[in-house]
């Protein structure tokens, strides 16, 4: 078993999901694509969307209307590091002015020393 949430590691994991954060509530789209591993095995699952491949996550963003629509807060957040290269983040949030909670898993990989995701998966909690 790989080590699990080393300290170094775990904040290095932290930081980029926090970036990702604020990446994704501020509709940075530079910052965005930059944080998604620039393949063709990238997916994200969306409320409503499958995309496979870098290309189609940001086609997707580039297309997507608002970015008002994109503030949240954050109710619950687990990030897991597995040895240095994989890591796991969960997070429950809320848009304002709503009671549904949504929620969001994404798989990270350190490629080339940096944090990328290679998975997303977001989905409306419906209790």
């Amino acid at each position: 078993m790989p080590a699990v949430n080393r300290a170094n590691v775990l904040a290095e994991v932290n930081r980029a999901v926090d970036q990702y954060e604020q990446a994704l509530t501020g509709n940075d789209l530079a910052e965005l694509d930059r944080l998604f591993w620039d393949s063709p095995h990238t997916l994200r699952y969306g409320a409503g969307e499958h995309l496979y491949g870098y290309a189609a996550i940001a086609a997707f963003r580039r297309a997507r209307a608002d970015s008002g629509q994109l503030a949240r807060h954050i109710i619950e957040r687990s990030v897991t590091t597995f040895g240095d290269d994989f890591a796991v983040a969960n997070i429950v949030f809320q848009r304002p002015g709503s009671t549904r909670l949504g929620r969001q898993t994404q798989s990270w990989v350190c490629v080339e020393r940096e944090w990328r995701i290679v998975a997303a998966h977001v989905s409306w909690a419906t209790t």
